[in-house]
């Protein structure tokens, strides 16, 4: 009862402050850029499935209010087989993705490419709309001190 109490109390304080309920998400003050990175480590159809409907929604929302955005995904360890053009069960989507949602990068990690060229015995090809960067996890790492949401699926 005490804490229904006090959460009545603090809403009230909100909305006598802004004049608007405490969870008015429309009155979010704007950002200059919104800045997002998913990381895929894991090889599951539905989890990068999952990735590519966040970025496409989150993309969605911000053109619809007129925002700045970035977002990047890195794949690296078991998720890079999303981006390989051999092993990849939502290769298509892939391909097409970065060409029909604007302002998304994804990044292939570089470390485990080799990894999984040496295990093949041979080069492996990724996707041609992926970039490769040197490490995926320090990847995430300059992203992060640029400022950048961080979401793991």
């Amino acid at each position: 009862m005490k804490i229904t109490r006090l959460l009545v109390a603090m809403l009230s304080v909100c909305w006598a402050l802004t004049g608007a309920p405490a969870s008015a998400h429309d009155d979010a003050p704007p950002h200059e850029m919104h800045r997002v990175v998913i990381q895929v480590s894991d090889d599951s159809p539905g989890t990068f499935n999952k990735v590519l409907n966040n970025a496409s929604n989150m993309s969605n929302f911000f053109l619809s209010r007129g925002e700045e955005y970035e977002i990047e995904i890195v794949a690296y360890n078991a998720g890079l087989h999303m981006l390989r053009t051999d092993t990849s069960p939502v290769l298509d989507r892939v391909k097409s993705f970065t060409d029909s949602v604007p302002n998304v990068t994804i990044s292939a990690c570089g470390n485990t490419i080799k990894g999984m060229s040496k295990q093949a015995g041979k080069d492996i090809e990724i996707i041609g709309n992926a970039r490769v960067v040197p490490g995926g996890i320090v990847r995430l790492m300059e992203l992060s001190d640029q400022g950048y949401f961080m979401i793991r699926p």
